[in-house]
């Protein structure tokens, strides 16, 4: 039974608490829950370990938090964070400000801040592994190894009564504690962190009940069961990070704190953190077997997905990375983003996703481009709502991070270094492709184009596959220049088989913040052969003063007029009424987002409405 565990620093010098208050029976007489807000006080009925914390916490000197049970975007104005928000039923995060640094500090808040917790786990684990050890069943899921530790634990624990006292139970505490005390220097003499803990334990009395259960309150028991769960089932001390709905990016750049990015408030640094490179040593290759991708000396560089479907990379050893051990984790979102909320967020506008609805939904193939972490892979995923419903759609990706909500769905992922079996195993992206081809979509996504599958996906596009995919090009023109460069070499004569190129980017705001925005959506019409120049065509264009998108392109689209229009049969004289068509599916999506159908399947099943009722179908 290993732990995926790290170092608690909290930037506050806490208040000291009684160890014998009993947070979980008794927590209404407590006079700063009277004090709490009634959302905090709804918390705390569910999560007492709540009220354990804000009783730490110097409420005197820094007032009580704010409490939120979701964070609104408007909170990014706020300088001097003092907030608290739940990320589950267990767990709560606080922001806390930081004077000195524009940094903030994350403070994870769990089931695990009762003092006497760490000094009886080493006992109770040692008990639980002579039960588990003599079971006869063999639990294979997370699920059935969560069940087999709740019910072993119940069977080593006594959960005392507030009115008991512990001497009743436990008998002769002197005899009790010096038994303890030798079965423990048993236990842990060969871990030098676990002699330290045995030491603090000397003076101490951990209960017993005769027939040998380990005395606690119901308090320490909830603590000791999630930590139990936490660390040998779960992801141990980045379950928190990884329940955050509002974390993007987990970063651990060696010793010292993890770091996270947060879509609130930013860049941000935990609480947790790790004091010797020893430690993060182990934490990333228990990690690594936790996720079946063991890493070594001869394979320090392991790229995974984790079981929430988050991105992760590790790198192992000091021989490569100076500052040792390090690892990131590029979070997946389980309900992605929808257009609506991309449009919420100012990233593109009801026009400019009118537009590529209409563009999608007759087979254009587009590259949504921009630099690491501009929000690429989300704004690609927003676009598949506008595939048709009845269509059949391949994603191709090195990382499973698409999420399509078609139900006609292939989702092939490559399989290279390391995650095959034996030589010859590797299958990428280019043989993913080229088997894509046999399967007759109407649409395949690739994950990100950026070598030798580039020429596959482009003669996709010749032979009427519509392709869409990332890309890592800040303009339209660096794109053609690596599409037509070395690894990929699309003749310059075949790139306007590519019919949009979205350009997006993350880009500072006068108030302050990092944003996204589509800088320009963008049509590619032919090569010049006499120029040797590539035309294309600004249809919309970010204005960064007003933060609003210009329509540059009405009434000189290629695309509307030339290649769509000319696909529904629409006269030469009336091909310029696209263009309210554009303004109609706007107004669609305008409607759709006042009626609160926001979120990513919502608006897809009521689209999958609209166009079933022939609400959106284009007559001329």
């Amino acid at each position: 039974m290993t732990s995926l565990s790290a170092n608690i620093n909290l930037p506050f010098q806490p208040e000291e608490v009684d160890d014998e208050e009993d947070f979980y029976s008794d927590y209404e007489s407590s006079a700063l829950y009277r004090m709490l807000p009634a959302n905090a006080k709804e918390y705390v009925a569910q999560s007492p370990h709540l009220l354990e914390y804000l009783q730490m916490f110097p409420v005197n000197l820094y007032g009580i938090p704010l409490f939120f049970s979701e964070l609104k975007r408007d909170l990014k104005s706020m300088e001097n964070p003092n907030v608290i928000y739940p990320v589950n039923e267990f767990t709560f995060i606080h922001i806390f400000p930081d004077q000195d640094d524009v940094r903030n500090y994350y403070i994870p808040i769990e089931p695990s801040f009762l003092h006497s917790v760490s000094e009886a786990m080493p006992l109770i684990e040692k008990k639980l592994i002579d039960l588990i050890d003599v079971l006869e069943e063999d639990p294979i899921t997370e699920e059935e190894r969560k069940d087999v530790l709740r019910r072993v634990l119940k069977e080593v624990v006594y959960i005392k009564k507030p009115e008991e006292s512990y001497e009743a139970l436990s008998g002769s505490s002197e005899e009790n504690k010096k038994s303890i005390k030798d079965k423990l220097v048993d236990f842990l003499n060969t871990d030098f962190t676990a002699q330290k803990e045995t030491s603090q334990l000397a003076g101490k009395n951990i209960a017993q009940t005769a027939d040998g259960k380990v005395i606690l309150t119901m308090g320490e028991y909830r603590s000791i069961e999630y930590l139990l769960i936490r660390d040998k089932v779960e992801m141990g001390i980045l379950n928190p990070f990884l329940a955050d709905p509002y974390n993007e990016d987990i970063t651990c750049d060696g010793v010292g704190p993890i770091f996270v990015e947060h879509k609130i408030f930013s860049g941000l640094k935990s609480a947790v953190e790790f004091k010797y490179s020893e430690e993060i040593d182990d934490f990333v290759i228990k990690m690594a077997e936790r996720i079946k991708r063991p890493i070594t000396y001869r394979n320090p560089i392991v790229d995974a997905t984790l079981p929430d479907g988050s991105r992760i990379n590790i790198v192992y050893g000091t021989e490569i990375s100076k500052h040792g051990s390090n690892f990131t984790i590029r979070k997946f979102a389980e309900d992605p983003p929808s257009i609506l909320m991309l449009i919420e967020w100012k990233t593109c506008d009801y026009l400019v996703a009118a537009y590529l609805w209409i563009c999608i939904e007759f087979g254009m193939s587009l590259f949504m481009s921009g630099e690491t972490a501009s929000g690429k892979t989300t704004s690609l995923n927003a676009l598949t709502t506008f595939i048709a419903p009845e269509g059949k759609i391949v994603t191709i990706e090195d990382t499973p991070e698409l999420t399509v909500p078609h139900k006609n769905w292939t989702r092939q992922v490559s399989k290279g270094k390391g995650k095959g079996e034996g030589e010859g195993g590797d299958i990428t992206m280019f043989d993913l492709l080229r088997a894509a081809l046999r399967q007759r979509p109407n649409y395949i996504l690739v994950g990100e184009i950026r070598g030798s599958e580039g020429a596959v996906a482009f003669g996709a596009m010749q032979t009427g596959h519509p392709v869409m995919s990332t890309f890592h090009a800040s303009s339209v023109e660096k794109l053609i220049q690596r599409l037509c460069s070395d690894p990929i070499n699309i003749p310059m004569t075949h790139v306007d088989n590519l019919n949009l190129v979205i350009i997006q980017s993350a880009v500072r705001r006068p108030e302050g913040g990092t944003v996204r925005r589509m800088l320009s959506i963008n049509e590619l019409v032919g090569y010049d052969p006499e120029s040797g120049g590539f035309s294309f065509v600004a249809i919309f264009v970010w204005n960064p003063i007003t933060d609003e998108f210009d329509f540059p392109g009405r009434g000189s689209s290629y695309l509307l007029e030339s290649k769509i229009g000319t696909l529904l049969g629409i006269p030469d004289h009336k091909k310029s009424e696209m263009y309210f068509e554009v303004e109609k599916r706007a107004k669609i999506l305008q409607r759709l987002h006042k009626a609160g159908y926001t979120a990513f399947w919502d608006l897809y099943h009521m689209m999958t409405k609209i166009k079933k009722q022939g609400l959106i179908k284009i007559e001329f």
